[in-house]
């Protein structure tokens, strides 16, 4: 079913007519949401989180289209984050006006396969704003996030779990996927994903490797990971997916995973929580305090979404200059 723009809409009024929160965001402070994604943790992931993505045919289809991922890969980094963190961590306003201009974004993607993948055979339309695709967007980003959080973080408990999937339930009305249509409880969505992640629905397509091998091995973003990370990576995904992508996860990356699950800990507890928590986060607090936001926070919102402070409401993602604090 694709997502019309009225249906985007009833899904924004669902958003909306929740109770208001501090700081007037779509969840607050006293979110798991905001627990968890305040984390700069999350980043782990997010190499897991795009391969998972990129293993549904559609999703690989429509980046492949678009050359100027790989012109500038880090552009696509900060507009994805931007996009992430200003739906979890803005304002409500803020919020639905990215979500709004992702629905746009995601409407212009509608072709045809160029291959036949899995279920998809040649010639078949594939579409951005189709709910079954968005879901399994959504659910990349919210499984990911979760292991992310577990492997340098204290691990929730099954009600702090529970809590997470109602909250990442109405996260999922910004991205224009209905309340019905997702599953009721963490147990359910647990097995949705595992039934996609040995489902044909996730077959990695040339293209698909092509962006991987771009991507971890630097030639798209300059630099590519270190072993550590890729190592992690590989080790955070199925066994079929990772062979398929062809990642590399020998014994000594095996050992160098195993390394980092150990050292990567005790170095992250060490951190500051200025530098343990993300900029949009220590933006957030830094509004529901009523502060402008500080100096050292414009700084890192740069680094994390490529400038100073998350998209005001009316400039649908233009930077706005920094205020001092």
């Amino acid at each position: 079913m694709i997502v019309s723009e009225a249906d985007f809409q009833r899904c924004l009024d669902e958003v909306l007519s929740a109770p208001a929160v501090a700081g007037d965001g779509v969840l607050g402070p006293d979110s798991v949401m905001w627990l968890v994604h305040r984390e700069a943790a999350l980043f782990l992931g997010a190499g897991r989180a795009l391969l998972l993505q990129l293993a549904h045919p559609w999703v690989a289809a429509g980046i492949a289209e678009q050359s100027k991922v790989f012109a500038d890969p880090l552009g696509r980094f900060h507009r994805t984050f931007g996009i992430v963190y200003t739906m979890v961590f803005g304002t409500r306003a803020q919020a639905v006006a990215v979500a709004r201009r992702l629905h746009r974004r995601h409407a212009a993607v509608d072709g045809v396969m160029p291959e036949s993948v899995g279920p998809f055979p040649v010639g078949s339309r594939f579409v951005a704003n189709d709910v079954d695709a968005l879901r399994w967007v959504h659910a990349t980003l919210v499984e990911t996030a979760m292991m992310s959080y577990g492997l340098l973080c204290p691990p929730l408990g099954d009600a702090e779990r529970e809590q997470y999937w109602r909250e990442a339930t109405r996260f999922a009305g910004l991205f224009g996927i209905p309340h019905e249509a997702l599953p009721p409880d963490w147990v359910s969505f647990k097995a949705y994903t595992a039934g996609m992640m040995a489902s044909d629905t996730l077959t990695v397509s040339a293209a698909a490797r092509d962006i991987a091998q771009r991507i971890f091995s630097g030639e798209a973003t300059w630099i590519g990971p270190p072993r550590w990370f890729t190592a992690l990576t590989a080790e955070m995904l199925p066994e079929r997916l990772r062979l398929a992508f062809a990642l590399p996860f020998d014994e000594r990356d095996r050992r160098s995973a195993a390394r980092a699950r150990i050292w990567l800990p005790r170095a992250y507890a060490a951190l500051p929580e200025r530098l343990r928590t993300v900029g949009p986060y220590q933006e957030a607090m830094a509004r529901i305090r009523g502060e402008p936001c500080p100096s050292l926070t414009c700084l890192l919102n740069r680094a994390w979404i490529g400038q100073p402070l998350m998209p005001a409401a009316g400039t649908a993602g233009m930077p706005r200059p920094p205020a001092h604090g």
